[in-house]
């Protein structure tokens, strides 16, 4: 289940792209906006991705930062990073430790399969660490200027 709005966002401590060690709570001060996101290099993923570093000047102009986590790899999360030049930080959950605390980690169905996914979702977390808002289920494409509208 979803996290709600007004409840205080789960910490976390997950390797970047570069293997550096990252703490949600290293973030206090500022607005993240921290998406979940199903694969590195899938069509969706990689428009959502593209979006948000389109819009990295405007977001960070607001006093926001990016984070975007996967259960990618480190090395598949660099590849990602390099071939799309995004620059923003994005996080490895291969165990699901904050994919499983967000919420995120659902039944989805696929080509008519049904099995266990993350759930394309974005949070908007406040400077003092509290769920401004959620979207779930979100449009890839259109997600991007939809939180930048939020902030």
């Amino acid at each position: 289940m979803l996290l709600t709005v007004g409840s205080k966002a789960p910490d976390f401590t997950l390797p970047d792209q570069n293997g550096t060690l990252h703490s949600l709570s290293e973030y206090q001060g500022q607005r993240v906006i921290l998406y979940f996101y199903p694969r590195d290099n899938t069509p969706g993923c990689t428009k959502q991705a593209c979006g948000f570093a389109e819009l990295n000047p405007q977001i960070q102009e607001k006093g926001a930062v990016v984070l975007g986590v996967s259960k990618d790899s480190v090395a598949s999360h660099k590849k990602f990073e390099e071939k799309f030049g995004l620059p923003f930080t994005l996080l490895s959950d291969p165990e699901l430790s904050a994919i499983q605390a967000y919420g995120v980690w659902q039944e989805k169905k696929m080509c008519g399969k049904v099995g266990m996914g993350v759930v394309r979702t974005t949070y908007l977390i406040g400077a003092d660490g509290t769920i401004e808002a959620v979207c779930g289920n979100v449009k890839a494409a259109q997600n991007p200027q939809q939180m930048l509208d939020m902030l």
